[in-house]
């Protein structure tokens, strides 16, 4: 694991520990006070909370094996991990807020089963929800830190219990007070609204999963920076994706197409460090290095290689000894053509000559 990921771990792990310790509290109480103040709904609602410890499990898997660093099996790391569990998280919500509603459509079919609880599940419910809305505050500014969508769903999935702890609350008030229908007709519209929540952070996870770009304003910012590097002329085929959070790009970039090989990559490296130190969440950076256009044309695709050059060259300056002298070939690939230059000492035998030929080689 790299210092980042270890941190990203290291907090992961703190904020699901606190919420597994938390929901299994809170289901036992639940559960046993439920039991005795024969409320039904608030039994459900701590075996609900019971079924979130598999969900903390999920995230703290995920956030343990997504830390890892690349290896050869995944040259890429293990982010998407935490995507998939993402997509498993959601769907845990959307099948319990499909159960709530049901669940609330019986009851409210049924009126035997609305039972009349004792006060103190009503205490119980009203402190389960402000657990969970705990929770759920400190889950989410975790999440937006760490740019965890894994986080982010897990904190929504605690809102979405504190919304059911509201319903078994409000269920318990209305039942205390004569109304006991009240508690199914909310508890349809936070099961719909917690079915939808699941919905769209499984949609987002999906997208992830399928490389979905960044969106417009982020992808303008990227190619704005890109654009301020001194000896970048324009840039094309700009790509972004995200995996676990951060985002990558690549990009190709249009440079002097006569600079050597070492500026060119230092001006490639000026790119990736200045998009990474300026854009919170860019992970990595593909730079692809080009001395022309080639976006939309391969102009050079069928010249020689320097093997082939080198060979004709040697042949052209067989009758030339000064040609013995030539100390490098440069060779540029430009529009359709090759550039040579010859890098010769100033002052030898046959040196105006070797010259004249090298400028009027037609290769």
């Amino acid at each position: 694991m790299n210092i980042n990921s270890l941190q990203r771990y290291e907090a992961s792990r703190r904020v699901t520990t606190v919420s597994m310790a938390t929901n299994l509290t809170l289901s036992c109480a639940q559960v046993l006070i439920g039991i005795a103040g024969h409320s039904q709904a608030l039994v459900a609602d701590g075996v609900h909370n019971l079924s979130d410890l598999v969900s903390d499990g999920l995230v703290l898997f995920a956030a343990k094996e997504g830390a890892k660093d690349a290896d050869a099996e995944h040259p890429y790391g293990h982010a998407r991990i935490e995507t998939a569990m993402t997509v498993a998280l959601s769907l845990i919500m959307v099948f319990a807020g499909i159960g709530i509603a049901v669940n609330a459509g019986i009851r409210l079919s049924h009126h035997a089963a609305l039972m009349t609880p004792s006060i103190f599940a009503f205490i119980v419910a009203l402190v389960t929800l402000l657990a969970k809305e705990g929770l759920y505050r400190y889950t989410l500014y975790v999440s937006k830190q760490l740019h965890s969508n894994l986080l982010q769903a897990n904190a929504w999935h605690h809102r979405s219990d504190a919304f059911s702890s509201i319903i078994v609350a409000v269920g318990i008030g209305a039942s205390l007070l004569g109304i006991p229908y009240l508690d199914a007709v909310a508890a349809i519209g936070v099961g719909l609204m917690i079915t939808r929540l699941g919905s769209n952070l499984g949609w987002q996870a999906i997208q992830e999963l399928v490389d979905t770009g960044l969106d417009a304003a982020q992808v303008q910012r990227i190619r704005q920076v890109i654009l301020s590097v001194n000896g970048v002329k324009t840039l094309h085929l700009l790509r972004t994706r995200q995996t676990g959070g951060a985002a990558l790009v690549d990009v190709h970039i249009l440079v002097d197409g006569t600079v050597s090989v070492s500026e060119g990559h230092q001006i490639s490296e000026t790119v990736r460090t200045k998009l990474m130190k300026n854009i919170t969440g860019i992970a990595d950076v593909m730079v692809h290095i080009d001395p022309e256009d080639d976006e939309s044309d391969a102009p050079n695709s069928s010249l020689p290689l320097r093997d082939v050059i080198v060979a004709r060259l040697t042949d052209y300056f067989k009758d030339i000894p000064a040609a013995c002298r030539i100390e490098n070939v440069s060779l540029h690939y430009l529009a359709g053509k090759i550039h040579i230059e010859l890098l010769l000492p100033l002052c030898i035998p046959g040196y105006r000559v070797l010259k004249t030929l090298a400028q009027q080689l037609c290769v």
